[in-house]
This record gives structure tokens, sequence and C-alpha cells, in this order.
């Protein structure tokens, strides 16, 4: 992980002094709320339907046992005992006190964290896949650039006012799971014929209120030329981006309004002024950054077990969760654990103080003190010893992390919705657990087997609903909640839109429509077919046909 020099940890020092005498100011009544705005969501608090709401960074969703432990305190001191896992790989309270969050904030300092830039109209926290760095078939650790772009964009003057906030992910991995082509900017690491490390450059991506597939503008960008590159794409953006209107200032609307190849080329002209400048990134540089993101000391290890493959014979559930929760690891005799956060009854992606504590000491007895933040609301062991999965697995159950949903139906990723957020049109964690509470047998959701569904309260797309194989969205119809269905969507290398199955449903139904989405794929799925591979097969009419034959 990225260890902060004597720079860092003054700047932060500074920026606390500062928004704690910002609130002061604001709390006497010498700022209005209009001129603490700006200043409140540089600093990553929120005004909710019920409390304040803030977001902590947690960098391409890499933390330490230390950091969660951290979060944890925090939990207890300044909220109500939990914190929620954002689909930005980030950490989120939702009922922390005004007067108190410049300490908050301080506390977090204290292990090198913030809550800079995790909202408001500027570069936010840069995502990448979970498995970075202990991928199978990884092209290159995608960390280190994230940390380049991490230093590039915070506080950078530019771009401290975009027109609107903007998203940048990397990955590095053939399978993305970092939703790459739904960003402002993706960027895909890439080897040439040369063997030299480059990168896709894709631009105008994004969900929301009009869901978009990013477009290439440039196939092989050197490495060297990253954030000179980058300046240029956000100068553009910065330059034409609409500010007459917030719903029509996003880059994907400014890409699509001239098409993907006037962009480039403007890209392009602007580029040529600070190309080979100052800005280039030098083998010096890359170093330093890739110098804290170095392997921990991996035994020399079988890739075998024969204790765990007898513990896996004798316990169905561990057999299920290591099938379904495991992952290969590069190195032999290791393994990549999941731990799935979607217990029913409980909003997907929410932690425990308690939980948060028991992690932390999960990560250090097992992965080397670190863990990571999965855009899936999931949090993931990295460097698990394949010898010691079935003591992991006891343990978790005791906390109920050994859930084996990973990637099946009730792995739901939802946003907090109308229970907390002011911006919503309809609650989303009702929904998630009326459909968990519904499919809770879990030999069911095994026959199902591979299938996203994400829900979002709004239009804002914070549960990304638009790239679940099922998404639903919250709607507002005439002062009552009701909820849009689509099909087909997915984040991966073959991203795609969910269409809308049609007429909305109310909260009461949607268990019974998703029974009805799920019987017309298994009863049309052939086999080795998934979800979305039946999906993009048949279409979506005979899912209409279905689920609205009885409608009046």
């Amino acid at each position: 992980m990225y260890t902060y020099d004597a720079y860092d940890k003054q700047m932060l020092e500074d920026r606390i002094n500062q928004f704690r005498d910002q609130t002061k100011r604001f709390l006497a009544g010498k700022l209005t709320e209009e001129q603490f705005l700006p200043l409140r969501l540089q600093n990553g608090l929120y005004i909710q339907r019920l409390a304040p709401m803030l977001r902590v960074a947690v960098p391409y969703g890499c933390l330490s046992s230390t950091q969660l432990r951290k979060l944890a305190s925090i939990s207890r001191d300044y909220d109500k005992g939990y914190a929620h896992l954002s689909t930005r790989q980030n950490v989120q309270y939702n009922w922390p006190i005004l007067e108190q969050v410049p300490e908050l904030l301080a506390e977090l300092a204290e292990v090198e964290m913030h809550a800079i830039q995790t909202s408001g109209n500027c570069i936010r926290n840069t995502t990448t896949d979970q498995y970075a760095g202990v991928a199978v078939g990884e092209i290159e650790d995608s960390r280190p650039w994230c940390e380049v772009i991490r230093q590039w964009s915070t506080f950078h003057p530019e771009f401290a006012y975009l027109p609107r906030k903007f998203k940048i992910a990397v990955c590095g991995t053939p399978n993305d799971q970092a939703a790459t082509q739904v960003h402002d900017i993706g960027l895909y690491i890439k080897k040439n014929a040369e063997g030299e490390i480059g990168f896709q450059v894709l631009v105008g991506g994004g969900l929301g209120r009009t869901p978009v597939i990013g477009a290439e503008i440039c196939d092989f960008l050197p490495w060297k030329h990253l954030l000179t590159y980058l300046d240029a794409i956000m100068r553009v953006y910065n330059r034409f981006g609409r500010r007459d209107n917030k719903y029509k200032a996003r880059i994907k609307i400014l890409v699509k309004a001239i098409g993907a190849d006037a962009f480039r080329e403007k890209v392009e002209a602007e580029w040529q002024h600070d190309k080979d400048g100052p800005a280039t990134l030098t083998e010096e540089e890359v170093s330093r950054c890739k110098s804290f993101f170095t392997d921990p000391a991996y035994e020399e290890l079988d890739d075998n077990d024969a204790e765990v493959a007898s513990a896996a014979g004798k316990d169905v559930l561990f057999s299920h969760w290591i099938e379904r929760s495991v992952i290969e690891h590069k190195t032999p005799g290791y393994r990549i654990v999941n731990l799935c956060i979607k217990e029913t009854g409980v909003a997907p992606g929410d932690l425990t103080d308690a939980q948060m504590d028991f992690v932390a000491d999960l990560a250090d007895k097992f992965s080397f003190g670190e863990l990571r933040v999965t855009h899936e609301q999931n949090l993931v062991l990295t460097d698990v010893r394949l010898k010691d999965l079935y003591e992991l697995f006891q343990a978790c159950k005791q906390e109920s992390l050994a859930t084996p949903y990973l990637g099946l139906l009730n792995d739901i990723v939802c946003c907090p919705g109308g229970d907390f957020c002011s911006l919503a049109n309809a609650k989303s964690i009702p929904i998630a657990e009326s459909i968990q509470r519904r499919f809770e047998d879990f030999q069911r959701q095994m026959d199902i087997g591979d299938i996203t569904l994400n829900i979002s309260g709004c239009m804002n797309a914070c549960g990304h609903h638009h790239v679940g194989n099922i998404g639903i969205l919250g709607v507002d119809k005439k002062g009552a909640e009701f909820y849009q269905v689509s099909l087909g969507g997915s984040a991966d290398r073959e991203t795609a839109i969910g269409k809308v199955l049609g007429p909305s449903f109310a909260q009461d139904d949607m268990p019974d429509v998703i029974d009805k989405i799920i019987d017309v794929y298994l009863n049309n799925r052939e086999d080795g077919e998934n979800f979305l591979n039946t999906y993009n097969r048949i279409g979506i009419e005979p899912y209409k046909e279905s689920v609205y034959a009885n409608a009046d």
C-alpha cells in the first residue's frame, strides 16, 4: 500500500484545520448554506434525508487492517455502530453529527485516510480491479498507476470545479472487474508487440440518467504520456462540458454530442501543448509508486492440500464456499478469498463495528494485514494460504461472513436508497431484502447460477442497475414508489446496458416479478448457459410475455 510522506501528512493536517474553521463559521451563521455547500462536498460530506453522510476515500479499494479498525472505531464513536461499502470502493457513514465531522476527519488522518474529493464536481476516487496484483493472467498490477493518477488528481487546481463529477477506472486484468467501460475515463493496461506497457483509453462512459458505454479514443497510449494525455482530456471537458444544465454536464454528453472522432481530435490538439513536457512520467517516478506495491513474504507452498480437500468432502457448506468465494492466486499455495457482505435482513454492503474489527483480525492472521473493498460491496482477503482456508471459513461463520452467495442471485448490489438518500425516488433496501428472502434457499440459488442483480433508488444509478443482468430502478409515480426492471446488462469486457422490460411495478410485486424472470430463464436455458447467455440468445420478449401475462 501507498504510505504517506511528510508532505502528505502536512497537506492533510492543513486541510482538516481549514475545514474545522469552515464548519465553525457555518455553525456560527457566518457562512450561508450556499457558501458551505462546496466546502463540505470537497470534504466528502452530504446532507441526506435524516442526517449528514460522510464518504471516506479508499484509494483503489485497498485497506490495511489498521485502517479498518479505525473505521470500526469511528462507527462506534461518531455513528451508529456500522458503515456502508459503496459501489466506488469507498466507505460511508450515514449518521455523523456535523459538529463532530472535523474531529472524525482528524481520526481518519491518524491512519492515512481522508474524505477529500469523494463528492463534488471534481475527479473522484480512482477505482480498479479488486484482485489487482494477485490475479492470475494479470497484464500488470494496476494499483501503482491508480496511485499515479491519485497524486496527479488530488487538489489539481485546474479541475477543482468541473462541470460535474468525474470518475476514472483502471483495469490490468483480462477479466474486467472494475466496470471500466462505464466510467468518464476507462483505462485498460495493454502490452504492445514489443512488450511495452501502455493504455487503451476510453472516454464518455457513465451510468445515471443517460447510461453510455465509453468510446475508444486511443488504442495504445505509451505509459510515459499517461498524465499529459489525461490532462488534455480533462481540459477539453472542462472547456466544452455544459454548465447550463447539470443533467447535461457529464463528459458522456459532450462525447455523444460531437462524436468520438471529434472529441479525439480536440484531445490530440490540446495534448500537443504538453506532450513530452514536464508532466511526462519518468521511470524514476513510476518506480517510486511501484515500490509501495511489492509482494509480501510468500512462502514456497504446494498448490494442493489434502486436508483442505478432505474438509471440503465432509463439509458441504465449506465446499460451496470454496466454489463460490475462493479463486486462484498468482502464487502457488495461496488463494484469494471473497467475503460476501450480503446477509439476508441486513442492507447489502453494511458492516457492523464488530464485523470490521473481526475482519481486521482475519486480515492480520491470514492475509498480511491487507484487504480490498469491491465495487460489488464485498470484501477481499488477497493472500490466504490454501492450507488455512478451512480455519478461515470456520472463523467467518462466527460473524455471518461465510455466506457462499458470491456471484449468485442474493449477492445483490444496492444503494442506500430512500431510507437515507434525499435524492432517491424510492427505497432500495426493502426490495433487496424481499428478493433475498424469496430466494433464500441456497440450492435454488446454485441451480440458477451466475447472475447479477443491481438496485438503485433513483436515476443517479449508485447501485449500477443499468449493468446488472437484472436491474431495478426506483421511480416516483404520482408520489408512490414503483420499480422499473431492466434485463441484459453487464459490466465486464462485454459491457452492455440493460433494456427496460416494460411498465414499473409496485413494491409488493417485486419478488414475484423476479421469480417469473428466473422461471423464464430456467425454462429456456441450454447446457452451460448462465442468465446473460440465455437472455442474449432468446431476447427480452419471452420475459415480457411472462411478467405481464395477466396485466390489466
